[in-house]
Order: structure tokens, then C-alpha cells, then sequence
């Protein structure tokens, strides 16, 4: 989009925005399993959230901390998700924002707390109150990648991004820092994502804008249909920028909201990338559809099926696999209406293997590491788009041993 540039660096890229990632003996081999954000303001915050029946303690104290609208610190854990603990996991939740607010002076109620990792096992925060001064103390402004390593658990790398847009003519920058490659089909965050800008805009027009890129970027992404304890996603706006104070309904409010969307649909699509054994990375694009939510509900179908998802793992151009996985869904689906493209290349065409079909063509673009599904089902105005990968034996050799 015009007036956007990408920036190196994540979200240490922001100005007045600090960060570090330290190892604080959680995970076992010395991996980075602490991470701090600080904005070196107060800044107005917005925050998403799971909608799992079953919250983590860290997200239920992040809910009631959220309310009051500003946060200046998200301190996050990875290796323990603090989830099914009872009252002793959020009583540790709630230490680890108290410890934090307390070396940066802040109110703990200015703390978001994030944790990721093994479900139903408390965190060992003997460890982890010798380790948060020391976490504190590496706090840098070019500590953002750091932070980015911290969060992780199975990803097998960091994922960070940032930009500058332009907003009523002034820079505005927004970076961010993401985790997150296995139990993803969120449906309000993904595991993690945390977002800083330096723009000046009220409480509720940061938190409609938030909610819009996440709609259309992390709400559209799944590797294996299975919905975290812990989705978190953040924002903090610290003003730097000093900019006219951004409102719903602005212009100003629209071109940051195209660069969020710009940032975290980036992020997004590298945690799909990076899905547990995934080696491919695949747009399933359905139109068509008699309406949009039928359009989105056909889409996730496709995405989800283990059976499609096997068949691009092993460029396998079954065709009848998307078939069956349109025709479970609760969207309306007319068989002899549907048309199937593989990037550009035909396959299907009124729901029948396309005459003159290249299958080899087809298998050639299976091969890629990214490429599109085309689907038409040819009764609406209906499109949606969701991003997914292939299941490979690698998904299952990480998962079968994930607590042993």
C-alpha cells in the first residue's frame, strides 16, 4: 500500500519501546524462556484473548488488567502455560506482574502476563523471581529479538516485523513479535502476538483497530484445527509519534489500521510457514459461496481436513478430498457447480475432473513451498480466504512426545 515501508528489526523498532529475552531455567538446555516488553511511557493498551473455555490463569489476570486500558509491560513465559492450576497458578500469574511493576515502578495492574507451553503443570517461580530482575535489567532497545526467542516453544525460529506508515502525513511505526506453530485455529488471537506503535489514538479506536487486523489475519490462519488455552494478542500505543489524536471513524484511524493489518497478516502467514512439520504454505481461497460467512466456513473446512492437508504434504493432487471436505461443511455446496485451481492450473470444472487436465503441471505447483487453492462454487457473491499448511510425520513425531 502506498506510504508503507518496511523496517528491519520488530518491535524494538518502535520508538521509547525496550525489550529482552532471557533464559530463566524453565525449559531444560538453556533456551530463552522469559520475555519483556516495555514502553518507556504509559501507553494505551487494547488486548484479544482466547475464547477457549479453558483460560490460562496469565490470561485471566491479563483480562482484568486490560480493563483499565493501559499498560506500560507485557512479561511473558514459555515452557509452562499455567493452565489447569487452580488458585496457586494465578496466584503466580499475579507475582509475576507484581515483581515486574515493582522493578519498572509501575502499578502490576499496568502488566499484561502471558505463559506458553505444557498444559496442567505450575510454573516453577522459584526460578523465575531469581530470573526477573536479571530479565529487567537486559531491557534494550535493540532487545526485540531477544524477546522474539523468549516466547518461544516448538517454532523453530523467531518471527518479527515492523513498519512505518504514513498517517495524516506524519511517520508512524508499528512492530511486533509473534509465537505460535501448533494448536493454532484461533478464533479471536493465536498464541502470541505482541504489537507496540508510537501513534496517539483513543482507547476504543486502538481496540476496534486490533480486532479488525486480527479478523483478517490471525482469524484466518489454522495448522491443525486445535485452539489454544493461552491465545494472546496485544497492543500498546505510547503516543511518541505525537500525532493528532487518532478516532473511530478517521482517515488517520484507517491508514494505521492498513499498516496493522499490513504487519500482523506478515506475522501470521510465518507462524502458518513455520507449523509443526509443515513444509508448505497454502492459500485456500473459496468464492462463490452464497455469502461470506458460508464462504469462510467452506474455506476453514478445506484447511482442516487432515485428509487434504496429508494429500499436500505428499503433492497429491486428489482432488476428491476437497470435494468431501466442501460437502461436510454447513456451507451450501452444489457438486456439479464447483470448480477447483490450483494457482492458475485447472483441475476441477463442474465438479468433475476437468477434461484435458495437466496433472503433472498440478504436481509441479504441489511441489512449491507456497502456492494457492482456487475454489468456485459458483452460487454467490461469497470470498474468503484462509492461510493453512500440510500435515506431515513430523507433526505427529512433535506432538506424540510433546510432554515426555
Amino acid at each position: 500500500m502506498a506510504g508503507l515501508e518496511w523496517l528491519e528489526g520488530g518491535i524494538t523498532a518502535v520508538p521509547g519501546i525496550l525489550a529482552s529475552g532471557i533464559h530463566g531455567g524453565i525449559k531444560a538446555g538453556g533456551k530463552k524462556d522469559l520475555a519483556l516488553v516495555y514502553s518507556s511511557t504509559p501507553a494505551r493498551a487494547a488486548a484479544v484473548f482466547t475464547t477457549n473455555q479453558v483460560k490460562g490463569a496469565p490470561v485471566q489476570v491479563s483480562l482484568e488488567h486490560i480493563k483499565g486500558g493501559t499498560i506500560q509491560a507485557i512479561v511473558a513465559s514459555s515452557g509452562c502455560a499455567n493452565v489447569c492450576t487452580g488458585e496457586p497458578g494465578l496466584s503466580d500469574a499475579r507475582e509475576m506482574a507484581a515483581i515486574v511493576g515493582d522493578l519498572v515502578r509501575i502499578p502490576p495492574q499496568h502488566v499484561l502476563v502471558a505463559s506458553t507451553g505444557v498444559i496442567g503443570r505450575p510454573l516453577p517461580m522459584d526460578k523465575i523471581r531469581a530470573a526477573l530482575p536479571r530479565l529487567v535489567k537486559s531491557l534494550s532497545p535493540q532487545g526485540g529479538k531477544n524477546a522474539a526467542e523468549g516466547i518461544l516453544t516448538t517454532d523453530t525460529g523467531p518471527k518479527e516485523a515492523a513498519l512505518r506508515v504514513d498517517v495524516n502525513g506524519r511517520p508512524v511505526t508499528i512492530g511486533g513479535i509473534a509465537k505460535g506453530v501448533g494448536m493454532i485455529e484461533p478464533h479471536m488471537a493465536t498464541m502470541f502476538c505482541f504489537l507496540a506503535t508510537d501513534a496517539v489514538v483513543s482507547g476504543d479506536a486502538l481496540d476496534a483497530a486490533l480486532r479488525r487486523s486480527v479478523k483478517r489475519s490471525f482469524n484466518r490462519i489454522t495448522v491443525d484445527g486445535d485452539q489454544s488455552t493461552s491465545d494472546t494478542v496485544a497492543i500498546l500505543a505510547n503516543g511518541l509519534a505525537e500525532n493528532r489524536v487518532l478516532e473511530k471513524g478517521s482517515r488517520g484511524l484507517r491508514q494505521l489500521g492498513q499498516g496493522l493489518e499490513a504487519i500482523t497478516e506478515r506475522l501470521a502467514k510465518l507462524l502458518v510457514k513455520d507449523g509443526e512439520g509443515a513444509t508448505k504454505l497454502v492459500k485456500v481461497v473459496v468464492r462463490g459461496a452464497r455469502n461470506r460467512r458460508e464462504a469462510l466456513t467452506a474455506a476453514r473446512s478445506v484447511a482442516n481436513s487432515p485428509l487434504v492437508k496429508t494429500a499436500l504434504n505428499g503433492q497429491d493432487p486428489n482432488w476428491g478430498r476437497i470435494m468431501m471436505a466442501l460437502g461436510k461443511s454447513s456451507a451450501v455446496v452444489q457438486a456439479d457447480r464447483v470448480g477447483i485451481w490450483f494457482d492458475d492450473e485447472p483441475l476441477v470444472a463442474g465438479g468433475q475432473l476437468r477434461q484435458g487436465v495437466r496433472l503433472d503441471r498440478v504436481r509441479e505447483i504441489m511441489a512449491r513451498s507456497e502456492f494457492t487453492i482456487q475454489i468456485d462454487l459458483g452460487l454467490g457473491p461469497g470470498q474468503e480466504q484462509v492461510w493453512t499448511c500440510d500435515l506431515s510425520e513430523e507433526y505427529v513425531r512433535i506432538n506424540a512426545r510433546y510432554t515426555t
